[in-house]
């Protein structure tokens, strides 16, 4: 059963507020299509997000990346970076705008922080000349106020989980699958947390029971580009 958090509404439009309403279980992905905006082309260096149309989507090996974020590892790590990009901006950005948290909550977002910045150095890092530059983003609000920022991290942390389980089995180099299990179980640690700040009761600790789902990129890039939180 999905658990429901009516939130007054912040922003503008009331997208992010509607979206946030359902963010349990299998309403994750839904958080992020409706919290979209607008369509409109995402860009991130050579990684057309856009691509997603469906002939890309059939095209895709085993839930891979699409082809413009690069060839075999490279493509996954790319992919990767860009789904750390879009968290760390969202963390900088709540952690710039001080928000008034209990300090329970105050501390997730220290060391959520620190750790998606340390993920974008290491892939950066990884990848070199082949690491594409991070998008523009605008999160309208949501990591700007505090009721809205609990519920969209807690939406990310459960995507990121998802997102790097999907890719693990995909990667080639043992050096590259060694680290994105490193960085898959620092994602779940994150997602437990933010998870029970949210529903102290328990039940977002694992939404998904004892196993959780992964998910293919095309899935997952989707659901990022209708939240419009990239902007190119």
């Amino acid at each position: 059963m999905s658990h429901r958090i009516n939130l007054e509404e912040i922003d503008a439009d009331g997208a992010v507020r509607e979206a946030a309403g359902a963010v349990a279980g299998d309403t994750r992905l839904d958080f992020l299509k409706k919290a979209g905006i607008a369509g409109g082309t995402l860009v991130s260096g050579g990684a057309v997000i856009s691509a997603l149309a469906p002939s890309a989507v059939a095209a895709t090996h085993r839930g891979r990346p699409p082809k413009s974020f690069g060839k075999g590892d490279y493509g996954i790590l790319n992919y990767a970076l860009t789904l750390e990009y879009l968290e760390a901006a969202f963390y900088n950005g709540a952690t710039a705008a001080n928000l008034s948290l209990s300090p329970q909550a105050a501390a997730f977002l220290k060391v959520v922080t620190r750790d998606e910045n340390a993920h974008v150095s290491f892939l950066k890092s990884a990848l070199g000349r082949k690491a594409i530059s991070a998008p523009k983003f605008d999160f309208k609000g949501a990591n700007t106020n505090a009721e809205t920022f609990m519920k969209t991290s807690q939406v990310l942390e459960n995507t990121g989980v998802h997102a790097y389980l999907g890719q693990v089995t995909n990667i080639e180099n043992v050096k590259y699958v060694k680290a994105a299990g490193s960085i898959l179980t620092v994602e779940a640690r994150h997602a437990s947390v933010i998870g029970l700040l949210n529903e102290p009761g328990g039940a977002a600790i694992t939404p998904n029971g004892p196993f959780d789902t992964p998910l293919t990129a095309a899935e997952v890039l989707k659901a990022v580009k209708e939240t419009g939180f990239i902007e190119g």
